[in-house]
Formats: C-alpha cells, structure tokens, sequence
C-alpha cells in the first residue's frame, strides 16, 4: 500500500476519532482540578457562600464588590503557607487576587464542611 493511501486512512480515523470524542464530552460539564489551589477555589465555589460581619462592613465600603469576590474565587492564588489552618470545624484559607479595577486583595475564607465563609478581606498596597 502507498503512503497515501495509508496517510489518507489515518487522516480519515483521526477525524472520525475526534467527531466521536468531542460528541461524547459536548454535553457534560467536565472540569478537571488536577493541582491544589484549582482544587480547593472549585470546592469552595460549590459550597453554599455566606459573609461575616467584618467582610460585610468591608463590602459596604464600596471599593470591592461581590462580583471581585467571586473572581477572586475563581482566578485567585491560594498562599498555602497561610493556610490549612484548623479553626473550629473549618479551615481557613488566604486567597490573594485582585479587584475588576486591579486592586490587590486578600480574602481569607473558612471552609467549613457544609458551607464557605468570607471572614476577612484585606486591601493590599
């Protein structure tokens, strides 16, 4: 068989491979959270989210919003140097990111088993 016989075979399963497979994952809502910090942001963006008092005064203030906080949650770095510390039933993690406006932020969050509390943000200069 000539080359291009066999190279225009392959280029026929290569095509019908990846119609196939990209048919198969279209309709699922896959995510794969291989390292840490994507870990961790994923399972406290799936709890439900609640705020206290401190990090409520803090959103009044008006600088940063809820929206900065949930791209905080979603693109933000996680010092785990700072973090994985047991507080009651929870563990607090400090996440560093930024505003819409690109103001530097820290957001320290409990995660506790059943949901996620903001406890704290901080405005970095």
């Amino acid at each position: 068989m000539k080359f291009a016989h066999r190279f225009a075979y392959y280029l026929l399963g290569l095509i019908m491979g990846s119609f196939f497979v990209a048919a198969v994952f279209a309709g699922k809502d896959t995510s794969c959270n291989y390292f840490p910090n994507a870990r961790v942001l994923n399972d406290l963006r799936n709890k439900p989210f609640g705020y206290s008092d401190k990090a409520s005064k803090v959103l009044a203030e008006k600088w940063i919003d809820t929206t900065d906080i949930k791209n905080c949650l979603k693109l933000g770095d996680i010092d785990f140097d700072n973090s994985n510390i047991k507080i009651g039933s929870g563990k607090i993690y400090v996440i560093e990111g930024q505003t819409v406006k690109n103001q530097k932020v820290i957001l320290k969050v409990i995660n506790y088993p059943e949901k996620a509390v903001l406890d704290e943000i901080i405005k970095q200069k």
